[in-house]
């Protein structure tokens, strides 16, 4: 299957990590749908199915804590990718993250876009069987 076939929810509320995302998602052959609440990130992931879901922590409206427990809670997407990407990177918070079923946590720093990449990389590898 083609990378262009990988279809990625982001729900961030910062619009400019968010575009940076999109563009360096989309550039490596992404299908990308922002949401900037997680609300929408909730509805969004329950009306179409998505290979990769990257959750912000600090939302407008709930945490993105709460949107991966939501998420997770569903059967329906319980096998669905979930990353944290966040500027907390401190112990307990990376800890929650994970405790909650998310399979990694990348924090935003000069080497996000980098991490994000190889996690897509390896994602698609795992799906397509070449890993």
């Amino acid at each position: 299957m083609r990378p262009s076939m990988f279809n990625v929810l982001i729900v961030e509320d910062t619009h400019v990590q968010a575009l940076r995302f999109k563009s360096m998602l989309e550039s490596i052959g992404c299908q990308v749908t922002w949401v900037d609440t997680g609300e929408s990130g909730v509805k969004a992931a329950n009306r179409e199915s998505f290979d990769l879901i990257l959750l912000d922590i600090e939302l407008p409206d709930i945490s993105g804590f709460q949107v991966l427990k939501r998420l997770k809670s569903n059967g329906n997407l319980l096998n669905t990718p979930m990353v944290m990407l966040t500027t907390h990177d401190g112990a307990d918070h990376v800890l929650q993250g994970l405790e909650l079923g998310a399979i990694d946590y990348i924090p935003k720093d000069v080497f996000t876009e980098a991490v994000l990449r190889e996690t897509v990389r390896d994602l698609l590898e795992k799906r397509n069987g070449t890993d």
